[in-house]
């Protein structure tokens, strides 16, 4: 029971590592906040989840969804002690033919959402006076680039900086800020991508503990870092990637174009 008497706020708590972080954390005795977009999937599983559990809905690419998701935790659990950043979104688009629009769906919810969700966070928690521990999901892409993933692959290189800076302003106030940078994990986020055997079978070829991750793998990392196992790390990312980020991301366009030109899906 690592996280008893605590009170978690999950973003993109309804889906994927989300979700398996608010499911570890409530094991380890935490209070759960689910805040995602999909209100009936947040609903639908803090139902499950039981009485430690519930839920907001939360557009995090304005202000308003991320001040509203902390008022939300406070006023249903009393205080808010981690806070896990973890809604994104991804896109394949070449850089000649992505649009505005593409580009800034991806960094609104991935960059501005991470820093509107922990500026609020944070004010929370300084506000209370005892510190608290903050944890982005960042991704490989934040160091490894991938093509057709630009926004991406920007997006989660700033979520990493913004760890860092977020971490030395933050630090005296006794809040630890960290971040974890998953490889390829079997998510509904990287779905669309390993449902063809070619392209997954690119990935294992560049996953030396070979296999793919588990959202329970990014679960297991996020509960070090916000347990008092870890109480003097701050300002870093632990990649949890099976050591993916030592050789090559796939050529995905590429892959995309040889499965389109052989008229198969896998």
């Amino acid at each position: 029971m690592k996280l008893e008497q605590k009170v978690a706020l999950v973003t993109g708590g309804a889906s994927g590592i989300g979700l398996a972080i608010a499911r570890r954390f409530l094991v380890e005795g935490a209070k759960v906040m689910l805040a995602d977009i999909n209100a009936a999937a947040a609903q639908m599983y803090a139902e499950e989840l039981g009485d430690q559990c519930a839920y907001v809905e939360a557009d995090l690419s304005g202000e308003a969804g991320a001040e509203a998701m902390v008022r939300a935790s406070v006023d249903t659990f009393d205080r808010l002690d981690i806070a896990i950043n973890a809604a994104g979104i991804g896109t394949l688009a070449p850089i000649v033919s992505q649009t505005v629009e593409q580009w800034d769906s991806i960094l609104d919810l991935n960059l501005r959402g991470v820093f509107l969700s922990t500026k609020h966070e944070a004010r929370q928690m300084v506000a209370q006076g005892d510190g608290g521990a903050i944890v982005n999901i960042a991704s490989i892409n934040a160091q490894q680039a991938s093509e057709g993933m630009s926004a991406y692959c920007c997006s989660k290189a700033g979520v990493e900086m913004f760890t860092k800076v977020a971490a030395m302003e933050l630090a005296e106030q006794g809040i630890r800020v960290t971040a974890i940078g998953p490889g390829i994990i079997d998510t509904p986020l990287a779905a669309p991508l390993i449902a063809f055997d070619t392209i997954r079978e690119d990935f294992l070829e560049n996953i030396p503990l070979g296999r793919m991750g588990t959202a329970d793998d990014v679960a297991n990392a996020a509960l070090f870092l916000v347990s008092d196992e870890a109480t003097w790390v701050t300002g870093t990312t632990l990649f949890v990637d099976g050591a993916e980020l030592t050789k090559r991301y796939p050529a995905l366009l590429h892959r995309f174009a040889e499965i389109q030109e052989g008229g198969s899906p896998n």
